[in-house]
This record gives structure tokens, sequence and C-alpha cells, in this order.
């Protein structure tokens, strides 16, 4: 690889180390929190935050998503997004104290009318903050974007945690957030020297890509949360407590790999879209160690659901437990779409995805309130086990037909050796499953020793049968074994 091109695997993998800290700390307090609060308590505030999530995407413009893109921004660019963003914050604040009572009365429950008003603060805090904290993602400053989310985190878990000890209740939650946002605003202005200031010199640049962007952004709001809010408006607190947290939990192995490696994409798509050759080589190459790794861990979770719920959890959780099952599958497809997002944006194709997220909402809204009007959690969770994967064949051919060069064949050979040996790894552990007959902790251990030899044997055998081509195992075996190193390259 060149040396000025980006290395977009060794930044993944120093971020994916990194943000493996920062959630070992969320699953302690998850852990903490599930036996110190009911379901009940859960589906409150998740129902909470699909309120604050919808007015954040109607007034959220996406001037961050431009600043990415922007390849050389000034600081007018900066003053200008902060300000947009700003007044944006600050109407969104007014608007959800308003709305409060109207969404406890569309959910019939008047716990939520303070909750969300509370929360709504979230958003004047947000609009507070430094925007010039982007250039630590923009420009690669992994180790510092790392230190500024790990006190985020901790600040969240001390409050979180202790406001869950002394009083057990929702509230808890509610603090923590709030104390998180306010951590966030102190070190935005701690950790970058320069200030913003109110401007509106880039505002006609800034809109004609943000327009895009916020539709974007709408479309994609309800393309992750709609089935929340059919969840949310059908079943009890309790049912909606446990379909968030096992939302939570089946993408947390996909979701904790996926998004360090997508915040390093796209600043380094970003450098090399001129060249779009390099472009294509480096997202493949991407695709290929996210499906490599993600899609295993996606099938696994979904295998060892039962013993991760009971350990992690406790049993007043185990009506989660086929909920997880199922919505894990979800992270094998998200994992081979994922840094297609981030390419198309980097070409700054904004209303492709845009649109490619509205038909993906109407498609699903259609099926939920039409075809199955009275479907409940477990319904909603298999509906959108379809949907990932047609998502998957439709935006597969949308990204071909906006990155030239790119086909469809190269896309499926980056992941076939993954889903061979999950497949693998499923047949093994389902057909040795009924003789663990052990301790839920040590079926755990073995499982995941056994998931995973299987997993490693499949793709190494694979790989060797087609001629150890060049991808993503070569590349990784470079990175971490010198022997191989030598003999690859001597081949």
């Amino acid at each position: 690889m060149p040396k000025n091109k980006p290395n977009i695997i060794k930044g993944a993998f120093l971020a994916i180390a990194m943000r493996w800290t920062d959630r070992f700390i969320g699953l302690i307090s998850t852990i903490i929190l599930a036996r110190l609060l009911a379901p009940a308590d859960f589906g409150i505030i998740a129902t909470a935050w699909i309120v604050i999530g919808l007015a954040d995407v109607l007034l959220e413009m996406g001037v961050w998503v431009v600043l990415m893109q922007t390849k050389n921004p000034t600081p007018a660019h900066y003053d200008t997004a902060w300000t947009i963003r700003f007044i944006q914050t600050s109407i969104m604040t007014v608007v959800v104290l308003l709305a409060a009572p109207l969404a406890a009365s569309y959910f019939e429950n008047p716990a939520l009318t303070p909750v969300i008003r509370v929360l709504a603060f979230v958003f004047l805090l947000e609009g507070l903050g430094n925007i010039w904290i982007i250039t630590l993602q923009k420009e690669q400053q992994y180790t510092r974007d790392f230190n500024f989310v790990f006190i985020k985190r901790i600040a969240i878990f001390v409050i979180t945690v202790s406001g869950a000890f002394l009083y057990e209740s929702y509230w808890a939650l509610v603090a923590g957030n709030l104390g998180g946002r306010l951590t966030g605003v102190l070190l935005s202005y701690t950790m970058h020297p320069n200030r913003p200031h109110f401007s509106f010199e880039k505002f006609r640049e800034i809109f004609s890509l943000s327009q895009w962007v916020w539709a974007r952004s709408i479309a994609q709001f309800f393309q992750s949360r709609l089935h929340e809010i059919v969840v949310a408006s059908r079943e009890a607190p309790a049912v909606m407590g446990a379909y968030s947290l096992a939302g939570q939990l089946a993408a947390m192995p996909t979701t904790e790999l996926l998004t360090p490696l997508n915040r390093v994409l796209f600043p380094a798509f970003v450098k090399v879209k001129d060249d779009l050759n390099e472009l294509k080589r480096v997202f493949l190459l991407a695709q290929g160690v996210q499906a490599l790794i993600a899609i295993p861990a996606g099938v696994g979770m979904a295998l060892v659901a039962d013993e991760v719920v009971a350990l992690m959890l406790g049993e007043k959780w185990l009506a989660a437990v086929p909920l997880v099952e199922v919505l894990a599958l979800i992270g094998c497809f998200t994992a081979i779409t994922s840094s297609g997002f981030h390419v198309l944006s980097t070409l700054g194709k904004f209303r492709i995805t845009a649109v490619y997220a509205t038909i993906q909402v109407a498609i699903f809204a259609a099926l939920a309130y039409l075809a199955f009007p009275t479907a409940g959690a477990q319904d909603i969770s298999y509906l959108r086990v379809v949907m990932a994967a047609l998502g998957l064949i439709s935006f597969s051919i949308f990204l071909c037909r906006e990155l030239p060069g790119l086909k469809i064949r190269e896309m499926l050979a980056s992941v076939i050796r993954p889903a061979l040996g999950a497949a693998t790894m499923f047949g093994v552990l389902a057909s040795l499953e009924p003789q663990l007959v052990v301790s839920p902790a040590l079926k755990l251990v073995t499982e995941i020793a056994i998931g995973t030899a299987a997993y490693t044997a499949t793709v190494a055998i694979t790989w060797f049968l087609t001629g150890r081509k060049k991808g993503p195992e070569s590349y990784l075996l470079e990175k971490f074994s010198p022997i191989t190193r030598r003999r690859l390259r001597r081949d």
C-alpha cells in the first residue's frame, strides 16, 4: 500500500480496540441496570427516546456530515455549521417541550410527559458544544477521539449507576444522559483550541448539501426506529423494554465492530474519493474485513442468546431471548452494506441514500400497518430480518450503479467465505447444543470456543482452496503474522 494512502484497517483496529474499552463500561452499566430496574423502566425510556429521535431528524440539517464530506473546510464552514446547528437545537428543545403531552397521549403513557420534557434539554446541550471537535475524527486523531468518547461514557456510567442504586428509578437513565451531554460540551472546549462564532457566510454552500442529508436522516430514522414505534404503540411498557434491550444486546457484537470502523472509513474514503479505482479497492477490502468479523459475531449471538441473557440480564429478562435470537441476524446484513453507505456519502450521493431509505421505510410501513396490523414484538422482529435481507440485495444494485467499475460478483466474493464459515458454525453448534448439559457460564464458553474454531477452519480452508487470493484474509495475516507476511510476499 502506498505511503500516502490511508491505512484503513490499521486505523480501524485501533478504533475497535478503543471502542471496546468504551463499550465494556456500557456493558457493565447495562448488566447492573438490568438488575436494579424493571423492564417497564427501560420501556418508558426507550419510548421517550423515540420522540427525541424523531424531533432530532425532523430539524437536524446534517451539518456534521457536510463538514466531514467537505475536503478542505475553512473556519467559515465551521462557524456557519455551528450557527445553523445552534439555531436548530434551540428550536428542537422548544418543540419537544410543547409536544411532550401529545406524545404521551399517543403512546397512552402519562409518565412519558415529564421524561420527554427533561430529555428535551439534550438538544440545547448539543447545540452549545464546540463543533471543532469533529476535526478529531476528520483528521483521524483516533486516540484523542477515543478520549473524548471515553470520558463522556465514564460520566454517563457514574451518574446513571449511582442514581439507579439510590432511587431504583428510570430517572437515573435520564440523569445519566443529561450528565453525559454536559460533559461532552465541556470537553469539546477543553480538547480543541478553536472556538465557533455566529456566521452565515457559507450558508448557501452547506445548505445545498445538507438538505439531502436532512432528507436521508429522516428516512433513516424511520428505517431504524419505525419498528420501535409500532411495538411501543401495540405492547405494554414491559414488552417494549424487553424488545428495546433485546435489540441493543443483539446488535452489540456487530455494532461494536462496525461503529469504530465506520468512524475511520468516512474520512479515509474522502481522502481517496478523486481516485475511483483506489476508492473501489479500499471499499472492497473494508467490506471484506467487516464481513469477516461481523457476520460470525451476529450468527454467534443468535446461537448463544439463551446463555447471554441469563448471565448478563437475569431471569426476569428471559422473555427477550427469542427476540435476541432473531434480531442478532440483522447485523450480518448490516456488515455487508455498512461501508457502502459511506462510499455514497463520500461521493456526495446523499439523494440516492435518501431515496433508498425512503423506499425501505415505505415497504416496512405497508407491511407493518396494512399486511400485519396486529403484529407484536416477535412478529416485527421477523419482519425486520426479511427487510434487511431484501435491503441488502437492492442496496448492492444501487451501489454498483453509482460506483463505476464495481460489480455484484466482486461484492459477493468479499463475503462468501464469511457466510460459509458462519453457516458451518451454525450447523456445528446446533448439533452439539443438546449434548452440552452444563452450567450456563460453561456452556457459553464452550460454544464460543467451538464456534470460533469451526468458523476459522472453514474460512481458512476455503481461502486456501480458492488460491489464497489477496483480500481481507491475506491483509489480516500480513498485519498480524510476520511469517505469513514473508510467505505471501514471496508468493
